[in-house]
């Protein structure tokens, strides 16, 4: 196959894409060769609207100065540096800097390479402080229905997506799930829904079933992004965290995506007022430009491990990149970025205008729902009888061919532009869509 663009591969058989339909994809690639604040540009030289902040990870935008320059002079003092019983500064003061903008009482950091790790890391972790306590009968985990927490093997047992998990066998034993907090009674909400507090009493009932001495934690995404955008319903999550304090349960928060100012504030846990004992981070840790994740944890929890003789390993895990030097400065940059630009507060003042304009496509055709919280939406469509997702990927590539990039899950419609968007681009992102949702089949 030959493409114009001297960017464009001749060859794309070898790549085997992830979440991807491959072979859609070859036929007709969307390949996207560069981009600059709110903007992709494609092989065919079009400017591409983000909607997505990537893969909700490009908090700040793309190309930011400050992130590249850290990047290339980190890549020039140090390439690499072991992790294992050596470290380096940078990794350091990035988890001072972690430590010092998390909710009170996230002391210390743990650094990944992914969200996936960082959920691995966080119920390992979870498990083993319970055995350190010497509650070694604690090693039960518990999901949601329709959570999304990476795609390691720990992460699809406690997520609940029904694709990630139907393929990969039993997975891991001990898992069980509360139900999601999606209720037809909530359609079109704009924020935080009024009915369905009442679904973390469910957890309740599993401890009564299993016993709490048997389970170690619970594992929730403040807002359920990957799925479609479920949101929880208000003093759900207040709720949830009685209910695990009450029966000695760590209650571990997956901020994956909420992280860093998406909901317009730096955690998920700052904006729903909720203190998790484990928080999971990765994505706009590094603004989408390096890997690397983060799990924070409380010192009672940190503090568990710290025993016994000093010159042994405390816990038994971690990443040959964790702390990885050119991730370290990125993460750092990417930090000075978002605070010297007040891109969390910013998000919050235009969250408002993001609402009005995303429920501005209600009444449109086959629009089933509308749902949004901060600088994230979702357009839920009727799915086509007989050919479950095939609207909403019509809609995806419709609006890619008019300019404007949106995510798909399912038949619902994602969105969770960059910070930095202006009022010009959501008028663009909506506008678009509308179009499109006006001429779908």
């Amino acid at each position: 196959m030959s493409l114009d663009h001297p960017s464009t591969p001749n060859d794309l058989s070898a790549f085997w894409m992830p979440f991807t339909a491959n072979r859609q994809f070859k036929d007709t690639p969307r390949m996207l060769v560069a981009a600059d604040g709110m903007y992709y540009t494609t092989a065919d030289g079009r400017q591409v609207l983000d909607g997505t902040a990537g893969l909700w990870c490009c908090n700040a935008g793309h190309k930011r100065p400050r992130i590249v320059e850290a990047i290339k002079a980190q890549a020039d003092e140090m390439d690499y540096a072991p992790a294992f019983q050596m470290g380096h500064p940078k990794a350091f003061e990035l988890a001072a800097r972690l430590r010092d903008m998390a909710p009170d009482g996230m002391e210390h950091v743990f650094f990944t390479n992914s969200g996936s790790e960082s959920v691995e890391t966080a119920l390992k972790i979870a498990i083993a402080y319970q055995r350190a306590k010497g509650q070694g009968t604690r090693t039960r985990l518990i999901g949601r229905e329709r959570g999304y927490h990476g795609v390691n093997f720990g992460g699809i047992s406690v997520g609940g997506i029904v694709n990630n998990r139907r393929h990969f066998g039993a997975l891991l034993a001990g898992v069980d799930h509360l139900p999601h907090t999606h209720l037809p009674e909530n359609a079109y909400t704009r924020g935080q829904p009024e009915h369905g507090a009442h679904l973390a009493d469910d957890l309740e009932r599993i401890v009564a079933l299993h016993g709490p001495e048997t389970i170690a934690a619970v594992i929730v995404e403040p807002v359920a992004g990957s799925t479609g955008v479920l949101l929880p319903p208000k003093g759900y999550l207040q709720k949830l965290r009685e209910i695990t304090r009450k029966h000695g349960i760590l209650l571990i928060f997956d901020e994956v995506i909420t992280g860093f100012g998406r909901l317009g504030a730096a955690f998920g846990a700052d904006f729903f007022g909720v203190q998790p004992d484990l928080m999971c981070t990765a994505k706009g840790l590094t603004n989408g430009t390096i890997p690397m994740g983060a799990v924070l944890t409380s010192s009672e929890v940190h503090d568990a491990f710290m025993h016994g003789p000093e010159h042994l390993i405390e816990l038994f895990h971690g990443y040959t990149y964790s702390g990885n030097p050119i991730a370290a400065a990125t993460g750092l940059a990417t930090l000075e970025t978002y605070r010297e630009e007040g891109l969390f507060e910013r998000a919050a003042e235009i969250a408002p205008y993001w609402e009005e304009g995303l429920h501005s496509l209600r009444g449109l055709p086959h629009v089933i729902d509308i749902r949004n919280l901060g600088l994230i939406g979702a357009v839920e469509l009727q799915p086509i009888e007989g050919q479950p997702t095939a609207r909403a990927f019509q809609a995806f590539l419709d609006c890619y061919e008019k300019g404007v990039m949106i995510r798909t899950t399912g038949d619902i419609i994602a969105m969770s532009p960059p910070l930095i968007i202006e009022r010009s681009h959501i008028d663009q992102l909506f506008g678009t869509l509308a179009d499109v949702l006006r001429k779908l089949a």
